[in-house]
């Protein structure tokens, strides 16, 4: 796909999504949920900012554990400042849970200076760990919601399937990464060199000789590169279970705290959650962030008044609850952004 046709898309998207949004919003009574949450306790703000705060230290402490086991020690602060600005970057691409990679991969090698083949190692593992944990989970609230009548059995079966071949797929090509590095290396090499031919071209100037000298370097540093962090991966899993295990135990907990932020959000809306109700929110909403849309904006607020909808409960309730899910995601994109700004000064030094 070329750049045109992906800005294309990205446009695109952004305008269903906010069509969506639009939609959703204008189902809703503006004015009594502007009052409503007017009304809210300073008490109720400053716990409901401490979640999240506790979210976020969750989530770069599984990463920094995640780097000490790959032998690629960073500050705390370091690792906030690069998670946030990666979120940044992600939300206003298509699908809220990936497009910062990139960036942060370059801020890693070249603002930490750690190698590419640690960094690669780093950032993979992590999103390994959290997008495992978060269709484990998913998989999880979908088989006790099968013990309910909120739907057909026959949906959540359909749903249980895609997140169980999800995650199966994920563990395969984890095993395939470790296993068999060689077969898969061997697979990409042609990818690999089409699009470094299509980025930087073919050497017209040079000599045959030397261009064949020069692609053979290439070919020779990457597999290298591809090795070296093979071995990395290895030894972590080898050596370092008992890191791996926190950095999950840290992505579990941090769910636990987004089911707590939930079920505080809506005692504050006045609404007393059974547990049935809060993973029926939840799993709506997280199923709506896996759609590619920028930042979930549409989907999450229709899948949380289809929700409110199917639950029985009010919908001026669900208006109130996307009003302090959106507030909440400016904040973190306001963050994001000042994070993503400071990224541009020196080299910093390693913990």
């Amino acid at each position: 796909m070329t750049k045109n046709q992906w800005r294309y898309l990205t446009v695109l998207l952004w305008v269903l999504a906010l069509a969506l949004a639009g939609w959703a919003l204008w189902q809703l009574p503006l004015r009594d949920i502007g009052v409503s949450v007017s009304r809210l306790r300073w008490r109720d703000w400053l716990l409901w900012i401490s979640i999240n705060v506790v979210i976020l230290y969750l989530a770069v402490k599984r990463w920094q554990i995640l780097g000490w086991a790959l032998s690629s020690p960073l500050w705390l602060s370091d690792l906030f400042r690069l998670r946030q600005a990666g979120s940044a970057v992600s939300f206003i691409t298509p699908g809220p849970h990936f497009g910062g990679e990139p960036l942060q991969l370059y801020w890693l090698k070249q603002r930490f200076n750690i190698p590419l083949h640690k960094s690669v190692a780093m950032l993979g593992m992590d999103r390994f760990v959290e997008m495992g944990s978060n269709f484990a989970v998913l998989l999880a609230g979908v088989l006790v919601l099968l013990g309910t009548a909120l739907l057909p059995a026959g949906e959540w079966l359909q749903i249980s399937l895609a997140l169980i071949l999800m995650l199966t797929g994920m563990l395969l090509a984890a095993a395939v990464v470790i296993r068999h590095p060689q077969w898969l290396a061997d697979r990409f090499r042609p990818l690999a060199q089409r699009w470094r031919q299509a980025r930087n071209g073919d050497e017209p100037d040079l000599p045959a000789d030397q261009q064949a000298q020069s692609k053979g370097e290439q070919a020779q540093s990457t597999s290298g590169g591809w090795s070296a962090m093979v071995t990395l991966l290895r030894s972590a899993l080898s050596d370092q279970r008992p890191k791996l295990w926190t950095a999950l135990i840290l992505s579990l907990l941090g769910w636990a705290m987004l089911l707590l932020e939930l079920f505080v959000l809506l005692r504050m809306l006045g609404i007393q959650p059974e547990i049935q109700d809060l993973i029926m929110i939840m799993v709506g909403m997280r199923l709506a962030m896996l759609l590619p849309v920028p930042g979930g904006i549409g989907t999450i607020e229709a899948s949380l008044l289809w929700s409110f909808s199917l639950l029985g409960l009010p919908v001026a309730a669900a208006g109130m609850l996307i009003a302090l899910i959106r507030l909440r995601d400016a904040v973190v994109l306001i963050i994001g952004l000042l994070c993503l700004g400071s990224l541009g000064g020196r080299r910093q030094a390693k913990a």
